[in-house]
């Protein structure tokens, strides 16, 4: 295995096994290649480990990538400029925990929609790569991956349907937004691979014992 060969795991999807084999590479090679492939390979890992809920890991990969970036002459500043994206990451997912447990009650219910959502794609197979993903005034409930295809999330939480299914407040509006966004991050990603959007629709409260889920695949976006 050499760095190139990380590299193409890293464009296959496959995190865990190019994080674990550039680390064996970094044991005994120092260079400045190595330890950029170290780097980007290690702010996967973190993102996945938040997606995990595994917060104690991931505040330990960023402790090293804040160690590993001291030793790299990093000249466009985009290592840099990754790392403090990682922070904010971790802040914010800590943040969700707090109104988790602590928040007001609209709010609780929200996060514990997202929760519900991620752990129902989780099960059912996909990879999440990211929650909460903000860029300026664009944001997405969850972006996550089924094979080959990249599915974009919306989650709609409600105590009941009193004021109608959940699905009806993703409406023209809402569409219009989300599809910006959507159309931001493939360009921002240059993803050319398939991709679709998706609600995930959730009754109940936190706390509930049986909540009510629906996911409704390939929500038809009318612009």
């Amino acid at each position: 295995m050499n760095v190139n060969e990380v590299y193409s795991l890293r464009r296959q999807g496959k995190i865990e096994e190019a994080y674990n084999a550039i680390r064996m590479i970094y044991a005994t090679d120092k260079s400045t290649y190595a330890a950029k492939a170290m780097f980007w390979t290690a702010v996967d890992i973190l993102r996945k480990r938040v997606n995990e809920k595994r917060m104690e890991d991931a505040e330990k990969i960023c402790l090293a990538l804040e160690r590993l970036l001291g030793n790299i002459v990093d000249d466009d500043g985009w290592m840099e400029n990754s790392l403090k994206k990682c922070k904010k990451l971790l802040e914010r997912e800590n943040s969700r925990q707090k109104l988790l447990d602590n928040g007001p009650e609209h709010l609780q219910s929200g996060v514990w929609g997202e929760e519900l959502a991620s752990a129902w794609l989780r099960e059912k197979g996909y990879v999440i790569l990211e929650r909460d993903w903000h860029s300026g005034h664009r944001d997405i409930d969850i972006i996550a991956r089924q094979g080959e295809c990249t599915v974009f999330v919306e989650v709609k939480t409600r105590r009941n349907r009193i004021f109608g299914e959940p699905e009806e407040a993703v409406n023209w509006k809402k569409q219009k937004n989300l599809l910006r966004s959507i159309n931001h991050y493939l360009n921002y990603k240059h993803i050319e691979t398939p991709w679709r959007f998706d609600v995930i629709t959730i009754i109940g409260v936190p706390g509930c014992s049986s909540p009510e889920i629906n996911h409704i695949e390939d929500f038809m976006l009318h612009i």
